[in-house]
């Protein structure tokens, strides 16, 4: 996926060329996930962010981004109630917040986990 990104207008319409820091720290984020807990499916962003997304239904779906900054703004949808924030990844850990809403929406109807 990301070799596909990694030239400008990649997707037709003017996107950045995917962004390095932002794919290892995706990377990372997915090898630190404990055990149990579903893998994300991840697409690269417009502005050369990745996207990881647990999506167990229409109606619920959690999206953390990560991006050069290192930070890593995420949005949740969970029937009625959404919000968004940012955490940090540090350490080689995710915020408690982050990690406890991924658990969350992992609980529920996905196919793939992390061993």
């Amino acid at each position: 996926m990301a070799s596909e990104c990694r030239e400008s207008d990649w997707d037709g319409y003017g996107a950045e060329p995917v962004d390095e820091q932002a794919l290892e720290l995706a990377q990372e984020i997915i090898y630190s996930l404990p055990d149990g807990v579903a893998l994300p499916e991840c697409s690269i962003e417009p502005d050369g962010g990745v996207s990881l997304d647990w999506m167990p239904s229409q109606s619920r779906t959690l999206t953390l981004s990560t991006n050069a900054s290192g930070r890593i703004p995420y949005a949740w949808v969970d029937g009625t109630d959404r919000g968004h924030a940012v955490g940090r990844f540090q350490d080689g850990m995710l915020s408690a917040r982050i990690l406890e809403e991924i658990q969350r929406f992992s609980s529920h109807g996905t196919t793939f986990w992390a061993a």
